[in-house]
């Protein structure tokens, strides 16, 4: 058994696949080995410009067909979670009660300790429901024809600047708008810019650091699953076809469970602390 990625006439890469290799003709076998050499399914998506009466096409600033129906997919398992999650403590199921609790805890525990030391209900379900969006968007790769929305550039984006309002929201209530803009000022008024192009650089390092690691293991993913592919039919996988169907499905398994936990873990992480230093002496 060898992995083959062929491009349609189309010129849109529908996925993997796998067949024997002898069942493919040399044509299909030639045309799987290089597309190896070619990364331009990294840039072609499923897109509808936003602003083209503007003449404006570039891709950030389109509407990205794969990201909106991922991203719905993801608003269905969250419901689904919260229904199995209601039923196992409405019902007392032993180990639902015990994955759910636990999980919680853990999440009490570390807003708690960040946050000062004083347990905030709404910033505890605020920083627990981005982990999970976002643990939801990283691995729902994992289900066939789905793409990561955190792959999308503008879905990680937006996701900072809802952590920066939120963060910014609360500072506002805490200090007073006065107050809040004072801290711009602080040590001294030349210090204003420096201040605004630190919140601006915070926005953008937590975005682009999920969106560059989950792009990072998206292309290693591709770049293995190409590589096997493109292996000559004498190499052990063809012996061994339960063997190289295993190691594929590690890999990818990897990228997308181990990962996208981390990465999601990290990113909730760097949102806590943002709201833990803006809220630093609310009593």
């Amino acid at each position: 058994m060898v992995l083959y990625l062929v491009k349609p006439a189309s010129q849109h890469y529908t996925g993997f696949s796998i067949f024997p290799g002898e069942l493919l003709d040399n044509d299909y076998q030639e045309k799987g080995r290089l597309i190896m050499n070619d990364f331009s399914f990294l840039s072609e998506r499923s897109s509808w410009p936003l602003l083209e009466h503007w003449s404006i096409t570039h891709w950030f600033f389109s509407l990205n067909v794969q990201t909106v129906i991922a991203t719905w997919a993801v608003f269905i398992a969250l419901l689904i979670t919260t229904g199995i999650a209601n039923y196992c403590l409405k019902n007392n199921k032993k180990l639902g009660v015990f994955f759910f609790t636990s999980f919680f805890k853990a999440f009490i525990d570390l807003c708690t300790q960040t946050l000062g030391g004083r347990f905030y209900y709404i910033h505890f379900s605020f920083i627990t429901t981005l982990f999970i969006f976002i643990l939801y968007c990283n691995t729902i790769a994992l289900i066939p024809f789905f793409e990561e929305p955190t792959n999308d550039l503008n879905t990680t984006l937006a996701l900072g600047l809802i952590g920066f309002f939120y963060t910014t929201y609360y500072a506002i209530k805490k200090h007073g708008i006065k107050g809040y803009l004072a801290e711009y000022f602080q040590p001294f008024f030349l210090m204003f810019p420096l201040h605004v192009v630190g919140k601006i650089a915070s926005i953008i390092s937590i975005s682009f650091r999920l969106f560059g690691n989950l792009l990072g293991g998206s292309v290693i993913t591709k770049i293995f699953m190409n590589a096997v592919g493109s292996m000559p039919t004498h190499w052990a996988l063809t012996f061994i076809p339960v063997l190289g169907a295993f190691t594929s499905i590690l890999i990818y398994t990897f990228f997308g469970i181990f990962e996208g936990f981390i990465q999601a873990f990290v990113f909730a992480m760097l949102s806590l602390t943002y709201l833990s230093t803006e809220i630093a002496h609310e009593e």
